[in-house]
C-alpha cells in the first residue's frame, strides 16, 4: 500500500478489537466506534467466572462444534486458530494453560489484565476509539451514520468497514441486536436472532422453588425427548426459580430450540443415576426398610440428595411409585416439559445473524463492497468451552485479512 488507508471498525468486542489490531499492524489507520462508554464489556463478562479463551480439542473435531456453519467458518478457524490465540495471549504477557477439561485459560484466570494489555497494544499501534456512538445505518452516499452521545448525527466514510456489533444477548454490555433493522433496510438477509447456550423455563411448584432454588443436580445426564435428538449432556444443571441453567442445559440449546420450533413443546429427560443401569438401581431400591419414608428410602438406598428427590416429586406431581422397578425407571428418566427457553437477553450467546449467502469467502458483504462482518453478527452458534470466543477472534482476523486484500 503506497498511501495510508483508513478503516472503520464498528463494535468494540473481541471480534472488532482483533480486526482493528490486524489492520493497524498492516499500516491502516483504524478507528473503532462503539455505543458504550468503554470497549470489551462482554469480554470482561465472559471472564467473570474464569477466562476460558479457547479449547485444545484437535482441529477437525473443533471445527465440527460449529454445526451447520462449520464449513463456512473452517477457513477462518484454521487461519487463526486456538494455537494462534494462545500465542497471541502469551505475546500480551498473559500465558495460557490447558485445564483438565481441555479448555484453555490465561494463567491469571482473569479477563481484565488481558484486556488492559490488549488496549495498550492497540494504543501503541495508533488505533483510535470513538465511544458513545451508535451506528444507525448507511447514508445515501454509502458512508456509515452514527448518533453521538449528544444525539447529533454524523457520518464516517472509511476505505473499509468491519462490523462486529455482536448478537443480542446481554444487551446491558452492548450486544443488543440494534443493527438488524439497518441491515434489513439495506436488503441484507439476517437470520432471526435467537437465544443460544440458554437456560430453560420449567413450571416448578412454589414449594420446590422455595426449598431448592440455587441447588445443583450433581452428575446427572440430560436428554431431549424428540424424534431425532440423540444428544445426552452430563454435568450439574442448576435449579433456578424459573427453570434450569448450567452446562448440560446449554449444550442442548439446539435440540431444545428445534423441538420447540417443530412441535411447540419440548420435554427433557433427566437421568439422576447415569452410571448405574435401571436394573442395578432397582436392585438397590429393593432393600427398602419397612419404616423408611420415600425420602429416606431414596437417600439410603441410592444416595439421592434432597433436590433430586424433589425433582422426582415434581415429575410425578408428588405421586412417587412404591415398587422398586417403577421407581428405578423414574430415577433413570424423570421427565419435565420445557415451557420456553430463557429470553435472549439472558442467553450466553445468540444464534442467527447475517446469512453467509450475503457474503463472499472473505466475509465481505456482496451488496456493500469494502464492508466486512465478524463475530456474533454472523449466522453461527457454538457451545461454551472457548468455542464462542475463538470464532470471534477467528472471524475478526478473517475480516481484517479480507479488508486488506480488498484494499
Amino acid at each position: 500500500m503506497t498511501a495510508i488507508h483508513t478503516a472503520t471498525v464498528i463494535g468494540g468486542g473481541p471480534a472488532g478489537l482483533i480486526a482493528a489490531e490486524h489492520l493497524a499492524r498492516a499500516g491502516v489507520a483504524v478507528t473503532v466506534y462503539d455505543h458504550k462508554s468503554s470497549v470489551g464489556r462482554k469480554f470482561l463478562l465472559a471472564g467473570r467466572g474464569g477466562m476460558n479463551i479457547t479449547h485444545s480439542e484437535p482441529m477437525a473435531a473443533f471445527v465440527e462444534r460449529y454445526g451447520v456453519a462449520a464449513q463456512q467458518l473452517a477457513g477462518a478457524l484454521n487461519a487463526f486458530g486456538p494455537d494462534d490465540v494462545q500465542a497471541w495471549c502469551a505475546d500480551l504477557g498473559e500465558p495460557t494453560f490447558v485445564g483438565t477439561s481441555g479448555r484453555v485459560f490465561p494463567k491469571s484466570f482473569k479477563a481484565t489484565p488481558l484486556l488492559r494489555a490488549w488496549l495498550r497494544r492497540l494504543d501503541q499501534l495508533g488505533v483510535k476509539f470513538v465511544m458513545r456512538s451508535r451506528w444507525s445505518g448507511w447514508a445515501p452516499d454509502g458512508s456509515n451514520r452514527f448518533v453521538g452521545a449528544d444525539g447529533a448525527e454524523f457520518c464516517v466514510a472509511g476505505d473499509v468497514t468491519v462490523f462486529a456489533l455482536g448478537g443480542a444477548s446481554w444487551p446491558r454490555v452492548g450486544s443488543d441486536g440494534g443493527w438488524v433493522a439497518g441491515f434489513e433496510a439495506a436488503e441484507i438477509a439476517v437470520s432471526r436472532l435467537r437465544p443460544a447456550n440458554a437456560g430453560v423455563r420449567v413450571a416448578w411448584t412454589p414449594e420446590f422453588v422455595e426449598r431448592h432454588h440455587g441447588a445443583p443436580l450433581k452428575n446427572v445426564a440430560v436428554s431431549v425427548l424428540s424424534d431425532d435428538a440423540g444428544l445426552v449432556a452430563r454435568g450439574d444443571p442448576i435449579v433456578t426459580r424459573s427453570g434450569l441453567e448450567g452446562g448440560p442445559i446449554y449444550a442442548l440449546s439446539v435440540p431444545i430450540r428445534d423441538a420447540l420450533d417443530r412441535y411447540g413443546v419440548c420435554e427433557l429427560a433427566i437421568d439422576l443415576h447415569p452410571d448405574r443401569s435401571v436394573e442395578n438401581v432397582a436392585e438397590r431400591l429393593a432393600r427398602r426398610r419397612p419404616k423408611d419414608s420415600a425420602s429416606n428410602w431414596l437417600r439410603r438406598s441410592i444416595g439421592l440428595h434432597p433436590v433430586m428427590i424433589g425433582v422426582l416429586r415434581e415429575s410425578t406431581a408428588n405421586h412417587l411409585p412404591a415398587a422398586p422397578e417403577e421407581m428405578a425407571s423414574l430415577v433413570k428418566q424423570a421427565i419435565f416439559r420445557v415451557v420456553a427457553p430463557m429470553p435472549i437477553e439472558r442467553a450466553i450467546s445468540t444464534a442467527g445473524g447475517v446469512m453467509f449467502s450475503e457474503l463472499d469467502e472473505s466475509l465481505m458483504v456482496l451488496r456493500r463492497p469494502g464492508t466486512f462482518i465478524a463475530g456474533e453478527m454472523l449466522d453461527w452458534e457454538a457451545p461454551t468451552g472457548g468455542y464462542l470466543l475463538q470464532a470471534c477472534f477467528s472471524t475478526g482476523a478473517a475480516a481484517a485479512r479480507g479488508a486488506l486484500a480488498w484494499l
